[in-house]
């Protein structure tokens, strides 16, 4: 049977096994008038082979299958990637060639016979990019466990859905900008710009929205322009890290390599370690926005400039323990929205020039690029993650070591981007530039737990918070809103000189001191309207109500003694997003029409105070506003929970593995 496997190998490579039959044919090789070859004497026949031969190679049966399971993912989820570094290398690199003393042949120039008149050469400017993102995670994970060797009932968790889609109703109330449909029009943009800018006035005009017989339900601050990070409502002068409030996450921690020791490991002995919750939903976003690179833009009509973030959270962590239990609640639930709002200018990172005695240098030649019409650079991205973790046990000891896990989900949507543009020396835009950044951001968890005893059952300590909530959003504009002058007459000329195809640069623009030192100019020319947008939009909802009962071992040796851990907390849900957006590569933006400029934050949080019961039809809810730092809930309990490592992009995602890009 073996020999045969190998036969089958070796016709399937018909020019091995061609060769194998014309050696055996002995055919003759004619040597081309070449002298013969001396035989190999290291091959001599006459020499036996050793006795003591070995190999080490194993020869194994034919497999035509082939095994492959993918190692775990390392996600950082943290933070989103830092791209900054090398794209700012990348531009200095730019700018250092486009100051370079360019003769005027590099530009090009056409060759007319004697008595035509010169034309403008144009070229093809840079076209439209348009990029639509939806990236989804559904997890359903809802364990049932029985240790004591009966028949497990099942529970009715449907009240969990439906408490997290009355979540997800009052979360939209706080977050106006989250029921915006993905647009590819230019009209749509427009009217999605438009109505943002009315909800900023009406904002700025009547002040935070105040719910009757109650404090603020949000905090909302419109203004032309916001710097600073803001966390919870409060101006601060660092924002915090994640890296400090990410909860432990126990048995669910992914292992690592253990540190090597001459000791050898000895067992716990009689030990229950139970976690059924710290599951990790991850919604991170990185855009870097170039555009079109130049340090010098004239707008023939209106400048609109828009930076929105909205963010909510709302929980629900009231448990419910067994007062023969030992309640551990040193770490409650900490929900945080941070929002960072930064301006910057663009450094190129060279000194300025020393006043030289030499002759100064101005353009004497220029190339036109052209494009008809609008153009637009688009990133709408939006993230949803919706988990159900629910988990019903009943637990006992065994007399040994024991680790129950049913928890420790893991979902990340990940998306990053980072476009380069061309660099030109200077963009006349004949219509508007709509510049909009917009973030929104949802966070929702459903954390109320059951943990329950029966008669004589051993001692044990739970913990049933330590949930991290955080919504991260951060919008960085690089060009000054100091850089706006009033249009010269001479950029009026050069876009009128471009229409008429007029091939002489004219005197005004030739001399702007923002080119000094050019031998030529790069000058790109849209008729219409730039739209440079960027939306982002995340929603992370988590429902994690655990039910778990620790029963009496039959055995009554393995309830002495025991040591036992239980967790039904220690989710993280989060969300992270990042807009860098490049405005201007220099200090001058000429403007002939109106400037807008509106910024909004809203950072919104609600706290379920009411007992939770399954089927219950109210809750009863108070709005916390941001006015101070999270404290605990009376009455409430905070959880340790720790989760097995389920991934939902591996093992829960639809057969169509494309399902989540659509661009």
């Amino acid at each position: 049977m073996h020999a045969e496997k190998i036969s089958e190998i070796v016709a399937h490579f018909i020019g091995l096994f061609g060769a194998a039959t014309d050696e055996a044919r002995m055919r003759s090789n004619y040597l081309d008038g070449a002298r013969p070859r001396e035989a190999d004497p290291s091959l001599s026949e006459d020499e036996p082979f050793s006795p003591a031969f070995a190999s080490h190679l194993q020869l194994k049966d034919y497999d035509p299958g082939v095994d492959y399971r993918s190692v775990s993912y390392d996600v950082n989820y943290e933070h989103p990637r830092q791209l900054g570094g090398i794209f700012e290398e990348t531009l200095k690199k730019l700018a250092e060639i486009a100051s370079r003393d360019l003769s005027a042949p590099h530009f090009g120039a056409n060759v007319y016979l004697p008595g035509e008149e010169e034309e403008l050469e144009v070229f093809q400017g840079p076209g439209s990019v348009i990029s639509h993102v939806a990236q989804a995670n559904m997890l359903i994970d809802d364990d049932n466990l029985k240790m004591t060797g009966e028949q497990p009932e099942l529970r009715d968790t449907s009240f969990v859905t439906h408490r997290l889609m009355e979540f997800s109703e009052k979360a939209e109330v706080f977050t106006p900008f989250s029921s915006y449909d993905r647009v590819d029009t230019q009209e749509g943009l427009r009217a999605i710009a438009d109505d943002i800018h009315e909800y900023i006035q009406a904002a700025r005009a009547s002040g935070p929205p105040v719910m009757e017989g109650g404090p603020p339900q949000i905090f909302v601050l419109a203004d032309d322009q916001i710097d600073g990070p803001y966390v919870n409502g409060q101006l601060v002068a660092e924002a915090p890290s994640i890296d400090d409030f990410m909860p432990d996450r126990g048995i669910a921690t992914p292992p690592t390599e253990p540190e090597k020791s001459d000791v050898p490991l000895e067992p716990d002995g009689n030990s229950l370690d139970v976690a059924a919750g710290a599951n990790v939903l991850a919604n991170v976003v990185e855009v870097t926005a170039t555009a079109i690179m130049s340090p010098v833009t004239a707008v023939m009509g209106d400048y609109h400039q828009i930076d929105a973030i909205s963010q909510v959270y709302v929980y629900s962590d009231r448990d419910e323990i067994a007062s023969v239990f030992n309640q551990d609640d040193s770490a409650a639930t900490v929900a945080k929205n941070i929002a960072i709002f930064e301006r910057s200018t663009y450094d190129n990172g060279e000194p300025e020039a020393a006043a030289s005695s030499e002759e100064t240098i101005f353009p004497t030649a220029w190339r036109v690029s052209v494009v008809e019409g609008d153009v637009s650079f688009v990133n709408w991205i939006e993230q949803y993650h919706f988990i159900s973790d629910n988990d019903t046990m009943t637990v006992t000891t065994s007399g040994s070591e024991a680790t129950v896990l049913t928890g420790g989900n893991s979902t990340v949507n990940l998306a990053s981007f980072l476009g380069i543009g061309i660099q030109y020396d200077l963009i006349i835009v004949g219509g508007d530039i709509l510049d909009m950044n917009v973030i929104s951001q949802i966070a929702i968890l459903y954390d109320n737990d059951w943990v329950r005893a029966e008669d004589g059952a051993p001692g044990a300590t739970v913990q049933a918070g330590n949930n991290l909530i955080w919504n991260l959003a951060s919008i960085h504009n690089v060009g000054g809103n100091d850089r706006f002058e009033a249009m010269p007459d001479y950029v009026v000329q050069t876009q009128k000189a471009i229409e008429d195809r007029e091939a002489a640069m004219p005197a005004g623009l030739a001399h702007d001191v923002n080119f000094e030192g050019y031998a030529g100019l790069n000058v790109l020319y849209i008729t219409g309207n730039l739209y440079d947008v960027n939306i982002v939009k995340q929603v992370s909802i988590l429902g994690d109500s655990d039910d778990v009962t620790l029963a009496v071992s039959d055995i009554l040796e393995h309830n002495a003694g025991v040591h036992i851990q239980i967790d039904t907390g220690s989710n993280a849900v989060v969300n992270i997003a990042q807009i860098t957006d490049y405005d201007s590569f220099g200090q001058t933006t000429y403007l002939a029409g109106q400037l807008y400029s509106d910024a909004i934050l809203i950072q919104g949080g609600l706290v379920e105070h009411g007992a939770s019961q399954p089927n219950s039809d109210h809750l009863a809810n108070e709005v916390i506003a941001f006015l101070g730092e999270d404290e605990p809930l009376s009455g409430s309990e905070d959880g340790v929970i720790n989760p097995d490592h389920d991934l939902s992009w591996t093992l829960a995602q639809p057969a169509d593995v494309m399902q989540t890009v659509v661009a």
